[in-house]
């Protein structure tokens, strides 16, 4: 709220300006502020919109402001060439050096992600500063289908792991039971294989958030707070960031919509691997795991089959 307050004090002191100084000669001191005034509220309002735009869009938004000053610089230069009044001037330098230094301001408060550390470390190593961030739940760690995402393209910019998540990762490790442990030292070294490889950018952020004791309430509170999406398996964690406009994407999903779709009647060739439960029923699979009864193939374990697809159960 407080953003407020000081886009209320830079209008009014834009308006001083004008009164004090009018921008063009035979302009009137209440003119000249009101013209001031409405050039402050014009960046705010600019501001509020570029609020409500994603930082993508940011960076071409800045090369166009960037742009505009150097227009800006140039037509001021040629005003400065033609007989201006002395209370122009200042108002036009107070326009370059006050006003859009301070509409910097205001964006750097309005999209703080925008100049974050991760963003500026992106930025740094060659690659856009406004590539989305990914917050990793431990779900999706243990998964370790989250290197091949990473490396096939499908999510592009960072991949964040939060100190609390490594935390509950090392408890499910250190646990007595031997099915959490194994989960636990997987999503470990799923972790060590997202950082040794170069094509992924990987953050171990040190950031906690006080008072909440959930894993999953930090994450989507933290991912709110930055602009972060998450990536999970957890339904519930799901339900819970989409009621609060977080962005999720959930694995199952995307593996389930990766699926290879097959329709009555269309023809497989498969390999049966195993007896099914029926009798003389043959069990195969596909590339995604998706299991394929085939009736009258008991016999044929071992062997690729040409088989026609009867019906399809979700």
């Amino acid at each position: 709220m407080f953003i407020y307050f000081y886009k209320l004090i830079f209008i009014v002191i834009f308006g001083l300006i004008g009164y004090t100084y009018p921008p063009f000669q035979g302009t009137s001191k209440e003119l000249g502020a009101l013209l001031g005034a409405a050039f402050a509220l014009s960046l705010s309002l600019l501001v509020f919109k570029i609020k409500k735009s994603e930082l993508k869009y940011l960076w071409s938004a800045s090369l166009g402001l960037l742009g505009g000053v150097a227009v800006g610089w140039i037509m001021f230069q040629l005003f400065n060439l033609i007989a201006m009044s002395f209370s122009a001037y200042v108002f036009f330098k107070a326009l370059f050096l006050f006003g859009i230094p301070v509409t910097g301001l205001f964006i750097g408060i309005s999209k703080p992600n925008m100049f974050s550390p991760l963003n500026i470390k992106e930025f740094f190593r060659g690659s856009s500063a406004f590539t989305q961030s990914y917050l990793l739940d431990t779900s999706a760690i243990i998964d370790g289908r989250m290197v091949s995402i990473a490396l096939s393209g499908f999510v592009e910019g960072e991949l964040i792991i939060t100190q609390f998540v490594l935390a509950e990762l090392q408890f499910i490790a250190d646990s007595s039971d031997p099915n959490k442990k194994i989960r636990g030292k997987r999503g470990l070294d799923v972790i060590e294989q997202l950082q040794q490889n170069k094509e992924i950018s990987v953050t171990i952020l040190n950031k906690n958030v006080p008072g909440i004791k959930e894993v999953d309430q930090k994450l989507v509170l933290l991912a709110k707070e930055h602009n972060f999406k998450v990536i999970t398996n957890d339904i519930n964690l799901s339900k819970i960031a989409k009621l609060q406009d977080v962005k999720v994407l959930n694995v199952n999903e995307l593996a389930f919509a990766l699926k290879p779709i097959v329709y009555p009647g269309e023809k497989l060739q498969i390999k049966i691997t195993k007896e099914g439960k029926e009798k003389k029923q043959g069990l195969a699979y596909l590339e995604d795991g998706t299991m394929v009864v085939v009736d009258d193939a008991k016999t044929d374990i071992g062997r690729e089959l040409e088989i026609e697809v009867t019906s399809v159960l979700q």
